[in-house]
């Protein structure tokens, strides 16, 4: 898939006037907002002032320098860390005061920079851990291994098939998750954060230790998971092939504040970024 074609059918328009949405989003409620978001450590502002909307099905990049404060940002989403200010919005529902298993069952969902999957379990079981807030037979059930019980087990193991097979993993369920070569565990995750039905599936570097090919194969399923589940994506990378090639709108952080917000080739062109990335160069 070149390029070219998986950036020609999307038109980005205005929304508030700092946030561009994807025009087919424009009549939806925004998946993510954050108003004024920042966090403190001892002083230092880490994040600050960060104000940024995701469209409903939209793929979105955040970008910066390493030790710019994205994998931070990604932390507050998740309610990994509670804010020192601003505001988190999921769906139109401020997360104030949520934990992260509250904001889980919001809607949002992700990945880690380190891989974290339970190594000796099955590549199958890691997807059904995702699943478990899908669970509908009582206590009563699961002990006595009622009918509701065997049911609900039969629904998950096709589920957690269903879902391997975005990847093709599908033949892999019963081998142990800490077997895969890398590029699978890294696979994996994404389904197992997948499996919590998330409306905002945040992905953090993604193709990290990834070959070409796999990171190929990996922006298309991206599109691919975009379409199929009708959520919307948001992705921190530092391979920029990846992100100019998927990502629609793409935001860009350096020393935990935003420097720059637009299009694939907004950002390309933007002489703060580029500054930022490569350094100011000297004259004379």
């Amino acid at each position: 898939m070149s390029e070219q074609k998986r950036q020609s059918n999307t038109k980005m328009v205005q929304f508030p006037s700092y946030a561009i949405v994807p025009e087919r989003d424009l009549d939806k409620r925004p998946v993510l907002e954050t108003r004024h978001l920042g966090i403190e450590f001892g002083g230092l502002k880490a994040v600050e002032d960060f104000n940024m909307i995701v469209g409903r099905t939209e793929i979105a990049g955040l970008i910066g320098p390493n030790g710019a404060g994205k994998t931070t940002v990604f932390n507050l989403l998740t309610k990994v860390y509670q804010p020192t200010t601003g505001t988190v919005m999921i769906d139109g529902k401020d997360t104030a005061g949520m934990n992260t298993v509250q904001a889980n069952k919001l809607g949002i969902a992700r990945t880690f920079q380190n891989i974290r999957l339970f190594g000796n379990m099955s590549v199958e079981d890691n997807v059904r851990i995702g699943l478990h807030n899908q669970v509908k037979y009582g206590m009563f059930s699961g002990i006595f291994r009622l009918p509701a019980y065997w049911k609900q087990e039969k629904r998950q193991h096709e589920q957690a098939l269903d879902l391997l097979s975005i990847f093709d993993m599908q033949d892999m369920a019963n081998v142990k998750a800490g077997s895969l070569p890398y590029g699978a565990q890294r696979r994996l995750e994404i389904v197992r954060a997948l499996a919590t039905n998330p409306l905002l599936l945040l992905l953090d570097e993604p193709a990290a230790g990834m070959n070409p090919h796999e990171t190929e194969e990996l922006m298309e399923n991206i599109i691919k998971i975009r379409d199929k589940f009708q959520i919307a994506v948001m992705l921190i990378e530092h391979d920029m092939n990846l992100v100019m090639g998927i990502c629609e709108g793409i935001c860009v952080l350096n020393y935990g504040r935003i420097i720059a917000k637009g299009t694939a080739a907004e950002i390309q062109s933007n002489p703060t970024v580029i500054e930022a990335y490569l350094g100011k160069r000297k004259e004379g």
